[in-house]
């Protein structure tokens, strides 16, 4: 960027309040946000009439206002694909994980708490021949379900709309309209959707209670897909086995009580937190600014319709 426009940058690696963004960014055509910068309707209004473009660093949009971006003729963008394997890559880590109980091993070792080996120590659970469920199979979802049928799971999948059966024939994955139906049929749970109002929370108590005793949920997505409290109460009771997080509600605070509970696998937010997609985060980044110069659609631009 330093090399191709003229910028300002901040160069602490943190999240900035609103207001201390706009008073950063004020007079600039282009905004470059994290996912941790709330651009709301107040961070708009306050870059206008200069800002023309909000090109995200970053998949996920749900945390600028897109819709009162576009009513304001300003075009959002941001950097798809670029996370999808390294994503699918942490969601398997956590479904290796959990069942296994790597944490509780850690724990173990570190604490010296372990005494040598022993025929009932840490038993988990296998995950070959298990039925993995996917909520959302969209390119991480079958980037996840591809590293499925090489560990000898059966992928079963829960989306808006069915896939072609030539894709489904792929995976061998079995279809489920409802998520409630899915949750019934499975042994692990991965959630791969978009957060918007539909989805918000769709993991809610109601809902938990569906899956089996001895089921696992793993979220590497958006952290308000599932209602945190309700799964430290499913947790606490036995209603499920385990779960595997990577993202949170109101990061990075979580719920009280998930901290304490072994049979959680916890990570701070590093899916995509690889030195190659952070490089190909910014290429996207810098090709959207480029084109939008040049007059061009930007090749991410956002919908409002998507966000």
């Amino acid at each position: 960027m330093a090399e191709l426009f003229g910028h300002t940058r901040r160069g602490a690696d943190t999240a900035l309040e609103p207001a201390g963004i706009v008073l950063r960014a004020r007079g600039a055509a282009v905004l470059v946000p994290t996912v941790t910068d709330r651009i709301d309707r107040n961070v708009i209004d306050g870059l206008l009439p200069e800002l023309k473009l909000i090109a995200n660093f970053g998949a996920g949009v749900d945390h600028i206002d897109v819709a009162y971006a576009k009513s304001k003729g300003i075009t959002v963008t941001n950097t798809p694909s670029v996370l999808t394997e390294d994503t699918a890559d942490l969601a398997f880590a956590l479904i290796l994980a959990v069942p296994r109980r790597l944490n509780e091993g850690m724990a173990a070792i570190r604490t010296r708490a372990w005494q040598g080996w022993s025929p009932l120590y840490l038993l988990g659970h296998r995950i070959n021949g298990k039925k993995l469920g996917i909520v959302g199979m969209g390119r991480i979802g079958q980037a996840v379900a591809r590293r499925a049928r090489g560990f000898g799971m059966a992928v079963h999948y829960h989306q808006r709309q069915r896939l072609h059966a030539s894709v489904e024939a792929e995976f061998g994955a079995c279809f489920h309209p409802t998520l409630e139906s899915l949750l019934q049929a499975v042994d692990i749970v991965t959630l791969h959707c978009p957060h918007t109002r539909e989805t918000h929370q769709m993991m809610n108590a109601a809902r938990l209670s569906l899956m089996k005793p001895s089921a696992y949920l793993i979220n590497t997505a958006r952290g308000a897909l599932v209602d945190e409290e309700a799964l430290v109460a499913a947790l606490t009771s036995g209603n499920i086995a385990g779960a595997g997080l990577d993202v949170y509600a109101h990061a990075p605070e979580l719920a009280p009580g998930l901290r304490d509970l072994p049979g959680v696998v916890l990570l701070p937010h590093i899916s995509s937190a690889t030195i190659e997609s952070r490089l190909e985060m910014g290429e996207r980044v810098i090709i959207n600014i480029r084109s939008f110069l040049d007059g061009h659609t930007p090749p991410d631009k956002v919908l409002a319709e998507e966000a």
